[in-house]
């Protein structure tokens, strides 16, 4: 009897990973955590590998079009974090991540974010990230269905 477990994606040794929460497709979910992880370890030319060209990036300022994989080693070297995946969940055709975020090698300081979270909502395309949006960390509240008295 062969029996075959499949993990989500998650940190862990080579080859071992953690199931992430919140239900997001296993594949989109392994292509944000291999690009957090190498982001984490201070890897900006390999996180760059993980966006499609062309890609949007949008980081709380207007959209930037990244057409090079120089953009895209710019982009990532311009994030002052490091990030750890917890929950993935989808969102119409996004997939929106949450991280706990920590220092990394290289540019810039996280500082005062070690250990706060952050939100982004990515368009995966052909296991490539085709868009990176920084999303809003609070939920929107819900409007009710019928007016309260």
């Amino acid at each position: 009897m062969i029996v075959v477990a499949i993990a989500g994606c998650g940190g862990g040794e080579e080859g071992e990973q953690a199931e992430i929460p919140g239900g997001a497709d296993p594949e989109e979910v392994r292509v944000i955590d291999e690009w957090s992880s190498a982001l984490r370890e201070g890897d900006v030319d390999a996180a760059a590998e993980y966006f499609k060209l062309p890609s949007i990036a949008q980081n709380g300022t207007p959209a930037v079009e990244l057409t090079t994989r120089k953009d895209a080693i710019a982009f990532n070297r311009a994030l002052p974090c490091g990030a750890e995946l917890i929950e993935a969940v989808t969102d119409g055709p996004f997939t929106v991540a949450t991280f706990e975020l920590t220092e990394r090698p290289g540019a810039g300081a996280c500082g005062d974010g070690v250990g706060e979270t952050a939100k982004t909502a990515f368009l995966i395309e052909d296991g490539l990230i085709a868009r990176w949006i920084r999303a809003a960390d609070d939920p929107v509240l819900e409007q009710p269905s019928e007016p309260v008295v």
